[in-house]
């Protein structure tokens, strides 16, 4: 069985990450959903609310995990018996910096393979910050993430943040 890793922050997992994962079931054995530490992110949801929305997502899923690391995902993907990373694009700029990163990851462990998929084309423009932008404004984001990360990003949006858990400036 081909166990594939797809890793990100996913402040919070958006319906773009959910396409890309629908197309992964289809294409693998199992999917690890990987919640990787950024040191580069500030993030508005600790690692483990984003594990538990991603588990409560998923959970339809049978072929999926999801699980979280601070360290190189590579280095998780050896541990696990992964062979293969996915790596979801929106456009032009993700395929930069997606190939890019498959480049570093491939000197690291060149026995992992990269695949990129794109999501949806309706979903090409949402990410992880816009969300959270246009639900801090009151928009509607229903059709860019599933319920129960709305209920959670209205319960920190509508709570004061501590100055150590400041928004993210960008997410995949």
């Amino acid at each position: 069985m081909t166990i594939a890793v797809y890793a990100g922050s996913f402040d919070p997992v958006t319906a773009g990450h959910l396409s890309i994962l629908c197309q992964a079931t289809r294409l693998f054995g199992h999917v690890v959903m990987v919640v990787a530490h950024n040191p580069d992110k500030r993030t508005l949801l600790t690692a483990p609310e984003r594990v538990e929305l991603l588990r409560e997502v998923v959970a339809h899923h049978p072929n999926v995990t999801v699980a979280s690391t601070d360290g190189l995902i590579v280095e998780y993907a050896r541990r696990i018996g992964a062979s293969v990373l996915l790596r979801g694009v929106r456009g032009a700029t993700d395929a930069q910096f997606e190939t890019t990163l498959a480049q570093a990851n491939r000197a690291l462990a060149p026995e992992l393979s990269t695949l990129f998929l794109p999501a949806e084309s309706h979903l090409a423009e949402v990410s992880s910050s816009r969300l959270k932008e246009k639900l801090a404004r009151g928009e509607d984001v229903s059709d860019f993430c599933p319920p129960a990360v709305v209920a959670r990003l209205r319960q920190h949006l509508a709570s004061p943040l501590p100055s150590s858990t400041p928004t993210s400036p960008s997410a995949p």
